[in-house]
């Protein structure tokens, strides 16, 4: 007959400072947990035993004061073999809101971009953090589509109408080369649902931000501090 055993613990881990990703901030900061919930357990049945824990964590930013929320399970058959003798625990972090080390959005799009586009880019941040591949490299292709319809690009698919950016002096040949490879990469994503790893996605976002930010921010910017 099995039986299980369980312990809940408030506070346990108060006060205590632990290194993650801020939404904020830009890479690890140091972080405290200003309340926890840590609960244990193990389940028995004859000869065979599971153990597990799961703690959930209120966390603030030692850096810039923000709250978020922070959860950690783990159970003794999430093990895996490293060695012929050695195995590793693997703990499953999860943070709320997701984000991802040295990726936030960029200031002030909110204020710079045009409505679709402003929420397809922060569409597509969330899930390149959520660790959501597959909608990332799809959210990537329809950011790519929705700056060529905001500038009217000319063409009846999203190949000919980034060529067309080219035509209108918005993007530079070599960019216009850069912006195929991620649109290759959203139609690999959305028609053969393939994901694409985090540095090839996060690269990918990065040449999107510096094209939002030559597209739309700097000159919006430039404008309002040279009116004269």
């Amino acid at each position: 007959m099995a039986r299980t055993t369980e312990k809940e613990e408030l506070n346990k881990s108060q006060n205590q400072e632990i290194q993650l990703p801020c939404g904020e901030c830009t890479g690890k900061t140091s972080h405290k947990i200003l309340v926890s919930v840590d609960k244990n357990g193990e389940w028995i049945h004859g000869h065979h035993s599971v153990q597990w824990f799961d703690s959930y964590q209120v966390v603030q930013c030692n850096g810039c004061k923000t709250n978020s929320f922070r959860s950690v399970k783990w159970n003794s058959e999430d093990c895996y073999s490293v060695s012929e003798v050695g195995w590793e625990e693997e703990e499953v972090e999860k943070l709320y809101p997701s984000r991802m080390e040295g990726r936030k959005i960029l200031k002030d799009s909110n204020y710079y971009l045009p409505n679709k586009v402003e929420q397809i880019y922060k569409e597509t941040i969330q899930a390149l953090s959520g660790n959501s591949p597959i909608l990332a490299g799809v959210g990537l292709r329809a950011l790519i589509e929705t700056i060529c319809k905001e500038n009217n690009a000319k063409g009846s698919n999203l190949l000919v109408s980034i060529d067309d950016l080219v035509a209108q002096n918005i993007l530079t040949p070599a960019g216009s080369k850069i912006l195929h490879k991620i649109r290759t990469l959203g139609n690999d994503a959305a028609h053969e649902v393939k994901p694409h790893n985090e540095k090839q996605l996060s690269l990918a976002m990065d040449i999107m931000e510096h094209l939002l930010m030559d597209v739309y921010i700097l000159p919006k910017k430039v404008d309002t501090e040279f009116n004269d």
